[in-house]
């Protein structure tokens, strides 16, 4: 059998679905290639960003997105809040999520850049920037990446905020060795082998 492996910058605002009764799904941007096997690899929020992977493969899907191969994912992100020393050295040991009885597998942090949220808000997407509005404009912003091996729900979001930061932008630039097409703009994608 022929497999096909697509790279797909998600859009913002768009779900990790075959359907959804309230917004877009990521499967609508296929429809026009009639194959009904092709999947999502893993999944990202709905307010996350950037590269996704769609195949056709299953054992090939399974093996990206399952937690024993350690598959390692890189975001970048913009965050309220600030990331020291302790906080950058928790995130690397892994952190017991609201709901979980175990630590994730620690996140590598680099820190990219500090502003604050007036620097960064008209660059965000409309909706987040709507969300943003009653937030003070001197409030900090970091700026980093951060990598991840596991998948688990809202992961980063969750870990952040179990560090005092919360996510504004999220978007998802490699996964392994694949990494994000600069070329792609949000809601394009491109056959891979």
């Amino acid at each position: 059998m022929n497999y096909h492996y697509y790279m797909f910058y998600k859009p913002f605002g768009c779900v990790t679905a075959h359907r959804d009764d309230r917004f877009p799904v990521v499967m609508d941007y296929f429809s026009h290639l009639h194959n009904k096997k092709l999947s999502p690899v893993g999944r990202l929020d709905r307010e996350t960003e950037g590269l996704l992977l769609i195949t056709d493969d299953g054992v090939w899907n399974q093996r990206m997105i399952h937690p024993a191969y350690l598959v390692p994912k890189t975001y970048d992100f913009l965050a309220l809040g600030t990331l020291d020393e302790e906080k950058l050295k928790r995130l690397s040991e892994g952190i017991v999520l609201i709901g979980a009885d175990r630590p994730t597998t620690g996140a590598d942090v680099i820190i990219t850049g500090q502003s604050v949220l007036s620097e960064v808000r008209p660059d965000l997407h409309p909706d987040m920037q709507e969300k943003l509005k009653h937030n003070l404009p001197n409030h900090p912003v970091v700026s980093g990446q951060i990598t991840i091996t596991e998948g688990k729900k809202r992961q980063i979001r969750r870990m952040l905020k179990a560090v005092g930061c919360s996510v504004i932008f999220l978007k998802r630039i490699s996964i392994g060795e694949i990494v994000l097409d600069e070329g792609l703009k949000p809601g394009e994608f491109k056959e891979i082998s």
